[in-house]
């Protein structure tokens, strides 16, 4: 997805709400929103609704700068690209990731601005986009407030900071479930006298170098993002975590697989 700023984004949600055709499938969420971001994401690719996008979520948002949500689609086969989104928020995309060679899985934290419907849309190897999702009840400014670490006014002395761990997990293929949380306000360029600054790229490879994910991040994920992703990477492998945020500053990490998961199996 080719970045622009968030005016430009908006304009052109705009004019493409004022210009969708009868291509775009009828919202069964109803947002008046749906139409725009479907053609601004989707272009001319087919789109459906379908369940076996799982996305979960608390019913009700108890804090709007932080919300959990996880899209799961590995019971879809050919996920190349997992996109989450909040249709009211005025940063809508929150996260556009593609599990390179990895499981179709993603969870995070989120800021919600408003009662919105949160998605989260897979495309498959055909091009064809798959979406599902619901309405979120959210007393609203989870993207206008300042980050509590610039409040705090120690932003800089953890600014980052990367925690992470890995730890296999049972299924067909070797797989670890790869957490990770980074120290970044993920200031939305919203609030007054502070600009937009945020992570905005992220890769995890192995240790040879090989591509497993990417993701590009946008500003209405929360401040010191919490990330959770299913590499395929089995126990003791080493993974390496690259990152950059908008001010170009590079983040590094590596971590081994734990030889064991913390779960029973």
């Amino acid at each position: 997805m080719k970045r622009r700023s968030y005016a430009a984004m908006t304009l052109a949600l705009l004019a493409l709400a004022a210009g969708a055709g009868a291509s775009t499938p009828a919202d069964p969420l109803e947002s008046p929103m749906w139409e725009a971001h479907a053609k601004l994401l989707f272009g001319n690719d087919p789109v459906r609704f379908d369940p076996r996008v799982k996305v979960d979520f608390p019913q009700i948002a108890e804090n709007q700068r932080s919300f959990p949500v996880a899209i799961d689609a590995r019971a879809i086969p050919g996920v190349r690209r997992i996109v989450l989104m909040a249709d009211l928020n005025p940063i809508p995309i929150a996260v556009d990731y593609r599990p390179t060679d990895s499981e179709a899985y993603l969870a995070t934290r989120i800021k919600l601005d408003q009662r919105t419907p949160v998605r989260g849309a897979v495309q498959l190897a055909s091009g064809e986009w798959l979406v599902s999702g619901g309405w979120i009840d959210a007393a609203g400014g989870g993207c206008s407030t300042p980050p509590v670490s610039r409040v705090k006014g120690d932003w800089a002395d953890h600014l980052g900071e990367i925690r992470g761990e890995a730890w296999p997990v049972a299924g067909p293929v070797d797989a670890s479930r790869l957490r990770l949380n980074f120290r970044h306000p993920m200031d939305t360029g919203l609030v007054d006298a502070i600009p937009t600054y945020h992570l905005e790229r992220l890769t995890v490879s192995d240790a040879a170098g090989r591509e497993l994910g990417r993701m590009e991040i946008w500003a209405s994920v929360a401040e010191d993002p919490a990330i959770t992703l299913i590499p395929h990477a089995a126990a003791g492998d080493m993974l390496a975590v690259d990152a950059r945020d908008t001010n170009g500053r590079d983040y590094h990490a590596a971590l081994a697989v734990a030889r064991q998961s913390p779960l029973p199996r």
